[in-house]
């Protein structure tokens, strides 16, 4: 049986492994990031080790088999069983053992490193195939999890329906064991890797002969107790060792969750791609009237039924708009039914005859086909991010994994899913379901109390329970996920004495020393030890945001804001794939976990935690190192499935941290922009003179400011006053009435005025007492300070739809205070703007600066808690998203110049955050622009992080993401419509020839000469 060597000390340790050439990880940061995955669970490493090559691997598990020290593999680190952490050394393959070897297309099979995130693999065969052949596992983490991951937990997917779970793809793979002999495991046995390794193949010998003798004092027991359903996960998968399976010790050894020995290389089997595919969408009442016509469906031989709830569908459109979920039939759970084949005729009618048979039987409440490929990307967006979204709903309420992954017969689902939801009624709990309704595989969040004992209790007994209650329906514990910390103590239940006794002795075969992976399958933590949610100190950190829920603070059972606000994050590791989406650009120049949106909330719930005080807390050096990176392009806010806001708690830490110490010199440069453009705007001249001067450099250096990047030219401080006042005096309706602040205090508003400067009032008519109407034109800092001009050009947009205008620039959003965490200033700022703003009307405050609008709409309610803040806050538009209603109002723009046939799109990030992904493709659409290539992924300047001297190799690497390899298209010449000014300053970055455009130009009604599409008519604005 299993011996467990007394652990030696972590010096003794990391000695040896840097005399094998081994560099550990044991920073504080580091450990932190790696106590979690995505699961309940946290367990501190010892330290990280990142292998390149198998013989780092062996190295590592020589030196750690040595000292008694455990190890544990991780990939993408998304387990939610918590078959990825550990208390020793944690291997992550994901950072460098991630490539591909060979692929043969007529074999049908690609070795592959363990490392390698699925997504990508799927991506890469495909691209060398031309899309005839694909990795068929396809789990909703695909665009993170890895290999290995996947063999370890024996992954499925959403198409499992038709392919099976990973194990069902293995060929051979090769392997270390705990004592760093390497080997291959075959489908017909096991050989030593190297032929020429003696003690490679004695071992081979000693493990084949062991578990022939296993198999033979087992032979009943696993012909009847095990894969007696598609999805029996649950347990050592060895049936796969039957003489009549071909002694398959590859398969075997899947779903093994890194107990046995560690995986170093796999060879995969591919499966041809179908030439046709198409989505059925079927609504029901609920999601158990869904599972009583899986087996109708499963008669129609699709590739993948997947099902949801409503709560996953309502909590997306709170979260990310109406236009997040598009496509979906009416019903409060829904089916999605992927058919598939040669004809796409045959295919239609299928779908046709299948949603007709599922009306005769009368359970669906509607259905359609979906034909449109950004309809099916929407809903299968809901269903792959449906682990977060049930997290933290929009209600407020929070739930948990734990029983996320039972599975029954597809023909006892729904018999299975009526005693399961009696169940939660009877333990007080509520489950927000969804999962693999075709395979019988259910994930559930489920509405547990962790943080108190009392809730840990119903924790214990419900899942208890559920174990009783899913072996009464035939079923597995687990499904896909594994037994990990969450199951294995429950295998009781589930199997008999003498088939635990085999599964310990089939793994003590392979580790006796008991080293890898330890407390998962066998003998196993109690599942509710380590839980990360237990023993974090109740106390309360003060904070300048309000991070309240928005349902209300007593959705989180006291806990403090902060607290529950860094805790969002569960781990589900979206932050961490290569494409869709901006979240997150730190990460996806770096590919290093501290630098990824769920790296840092996990050091923030480590901070939480441990900290001595709350004081201690707020100066974390740990902290501090892992938000160097954060862009804050709030993209998190959105793109993360449970809304960590990253942006936000980095302005709120920095707020903390920087109290009574010395502040980055950008943090004055930059960070008081506003001030310095008071001053700027006065002697214009002079100051552009000196920056554009050799001098120039060394001012920038001073303010801790890169001198590998232009800065921009200064604008006079009257200059976006003569733009907008000329805008205006063209326009029919006039400026009627003197300049004034918009406030609630003035009682009445001018119809159209330029505010916020000095100067004689126009001549016209004086106001009236009349509701006001139009729209406020807000210019804000940058804009003033910058680009006067598109100022102008926005005022004439706007009087040109017919309304009146009102422009206002008497206030300023505080964003580059926010940014650098001077929260002080920042309020004061902001409480200005809306005592100045609140005019008592309802019009649209439109915004020319897609960063300053965001300011207005999210974080001044946050930071400025008054009625008249909220007020303000829910008028806010981005100019974007204002035409972008406009249009959908009827409105048509008649623009002077000739509308562009293609235009490269930069969405600011705060605009894509706040307001919505397609806002600027709504935009473009009402122009009727032929062609949209969408740059999607943040700029890389990002305010001032860009122009900060240690952050401009980053900046450029997060522009070769989206806006760099878009603006390469059409020979160089295609406009670029770039509405941030730091995305225009990207932009000329770089390209010099070229300046970014604010969407305002395209609409421009004045001249035509007035705007050039494609390059600007002089020097770029900006500083050699």
């Amino acid at each position: 049986m299993i011996q467990t060597a007394a652990p030696a000390t972590p010096d003794t340790l990391a000695g040896r492994l840097d005399a094998a050439g081994i560099e550990i990880d044991v920073s504080e940061h580091r450990r932190a990031e790696y106590s979690y995955d995505a699961s309940n669970y946290r367990v501190r490493p010892l330290g990280v080790v990142f292998p390149r090559t198998p013989a780092d691997v062996a190295a590592t598990l020589r030196a750690c088999h040595a000292t008694g020290t455990p190890v544990t593999g991780r990939g993408g680190g998304t387990s939610m069983a918590g078959n990825a952490v550990g208390p020793g050394v944690v291997l992550d393959f994901s950072h460098h053992m991630n490539a591909i070897h060979a692929l043969d297309e007529d074999g049908l099979w690609v070795d592959v490193e363990p490392g390698m995130v699925l997504a990508t693999l799927s991506r890469e065969i495909e691209a060398r195939t031309a899309g005839r052949l694909t990795f068929a596992p396809d789990p909703s983490s695909k665009t993170r999890a890895t290999v290995g991951g996947a063999l370890g937990n024996d992954a499925c997917g959403n198409h499992s329906v038709r392919y099976g779970r990973t194990s069902d793809h293995v060929i051979e793979f090769d392997l270390i064991t705990s004592d760093g002999t390497a080997l291959t495991a075959t489908a017909t046995g096991i050989r030593a890797t190297d032929p020429h390794d003696a003690g490679a193949v004695r071992r081979a010998a000693e493990l084949t002969s062991s578990m022939e003798r296993l198999v033979q004092d087992n032979l009943a027991g696993f012909r009847t107790d095990l894969g007696q359903i598609q999805r029996q996960v649950s347990g050592y998968h060895l049936e796969h060792l039957l003489p009549e399976k071909g002694f398959n010790i590859a398969r075997a050894l899947g779903g093994s969750e890194g107990t046995c020995a560690v995986v170093v290389r796999a060879r995969m089997a591919l499966v041809h791609k179908p030439a046709s595919a198409l989505l059925v969408c079927v609504g029901y009442p609920d999601v158990v009237e869904a599972a009583r016509d899986i087996e109708t469906i499963l008669g129609f031989s699709p590739a993948a039924v997947e099902g949801i709830d409503d709560a996953i569908v309502a909590t997306m459109r709170a979260r990310r708009g109406e236009d997040s979920v598009t496509g979906l039939p009416d019903g409060k759970a829904w089916l999605y039914i992927d058919l598939d084949g040669a004809n796409p005729a045959d295919v239609q009618a299928q779908a046709d005859e299948l949603l007709a048979r599922l009306r005769s039987i009368g359970r669906m409440v509607d259905g359609r086909v979906v034909p449109d490929a950004t309809e099916r990307a929407s809903l299968w967006r809901v269903r792959e991010d449906g682990a977060g979204l049930s997290s933290r709903l929009h209600t407020g309420g929070e739930s948990w994994p734990g029983w996320e992954d039972s599975a029954v017969a597809p023909e006892r689902l729904a018999d299975y899913l009526a005693d399961f939801r009696d169940l939660l009624t009877e333990h007080g709990l509520h489950g927000v379901m969804y999962g693999h309704f075709g395979a019988g595989c259910m994930h559930v969040r489920i509405t547990y109390d962790l943080r108190s004992a009392a809730g840990r209790a119903v924790f214990r007994e419900f899942t208890a329970d559920a174990a009783r209650l899913v072996v009464s329906h035939g079923g597995s514990l687990s499904g896909e996920h594994g037994d990990g910390r969450a199951r294995s103590e429950f295998l009781p239940l589930m199997y008999s004495p003498q088939m635990l006794a085999a599964f310990e002795s089939f793994r003590a075969i392979w580790d006796p020393s008991g080293l890898l992976n330890p407390g998962v399958m066998t003998s196993p933590d109690a599942f509710d030890e380590h839980l990360l949610l237990d023993g974090v100190p109740d106390r309360q950190w003060r904070t300048s945001f309000d991070l309240s829920p928005a349902s209300g603070p007593e959705t989180v059972h006291g806990v403090d804001p902060f607290v529950h606000a860094v805790q969002g994050c569960i781990g589900v590791g979206k932050c961490r794939s290569d494409a869709g989406g901006v979240m997150c650009p730190s990460y996806r120049a770096t590919g290093d976990e501290k630098d990824s949106t769920r790296g840092r909330a996990r050091v923030l719930q480590d901070m939480v935690r441990n900290a001595a005080t709350v004081e201690e807390g707020w100066k974390s050096e740990a902290v501090r190192e892992v938000l160097d990176l954060c862009l804050s392009c709030k993209a998190c806010a959105s793109d993360c499935p449970t809304g960590v806001d990253m942006a936000t708690y980095k302005s709120e830490f920095f707020s903390h941290y920087y109290q009574g110490r010395m502040r980055p010199l950008s943090h004055f440069s930059l960070g008081w922009l506003p001030r310095w453009l008071k001053l700027t705007g006065r002697i214009t001249p002079l100051v552009n003179a000196v920056m554009g001067s050799p001098l120039g450099k060394l001012v920038a250096a001073a303010g801790g400011l890169t001198t590998r990047r232009a800065l921009p030219r200064f604008a006079p401080a009257a200059a976006w006053r003569r733009e907008v006042d000329a805008a205006l005096a063209a326009d029919p309706r006039g400026r009627t009435g003197p300049p004034r602040t918009l406030s609630a205090r003035s009682g009445t508003v001018p119809r159209v005025v330029a505010t916020g400067y000095d100067g004689d009032a126009s001549s016209g008519t004086a106001p009236t007492d009349a509701a006001p109407t139009g729209a406020v034109l807000f210019v804000d800092t940058f804009t003033k300070g910058f680009r006067p001009d598109v100022a102008g050009a926005a005022a004439r947009v706007l009087a040109g739809t017919g309304e009146p205008v009102t422009c206002s620039a008497d206030a300023c959003c505080g964003l580059t205070y926010i940014s650098t965490g001077q929260l002080g200033t920042a309020r004061k700022l902001l409480a200005h703007a809306a005592e100045t703003l609140d005019d008592g009307s309802d019009r649209p405050i439109v915004v020319v600066e897609p960063s300053c609008a965001a300011a207005l709409a999210k974080d001044l309610p946050e930071l400025v808690h008054t009625d008249a803040a909220r007020r303000v806050a829910a008028r806010v538009r981005s100019f974007a998203s204002h035409i972008a209603t406009l249009a959908a109002g009827g409105w048509t723009p008649s623009p002077a110049a000739k509308v562009p046939d293609s235009v490269v799109v930069q969405s600011h990030c705060h605009e894509y955050s706040v307001f919505g992904a397609a806002t600027q493709r709504k935009a473009l659409a009402a122009l009727g622009v032929p062609e949209v290539i969408e740059a999607t992924g943040c700029c890389g300047v990002a305010g001032n992080f860009g122009f900060e001297a240690n952050h401009y190799e980053t900046s450029m690497k997060v522009a070769e993401q989206a806006l760099a390899p878009a603006m390469r298209t059409g020979n160089g010449t295609t406009p670029v419509l770039a509405d941030g000014f730091s995305c225009t300053m990207q932009v000329q970055q770089l390209d010099g020839g070229r300046r970014g455009l604010h969407l305002a130009e395209l609409l421009d009604p004045g001249p035509a000469a007035a705007t050039n599409h494609q390059h600007s008519t002089s020097n770029p604005k900006e500083h050699p």
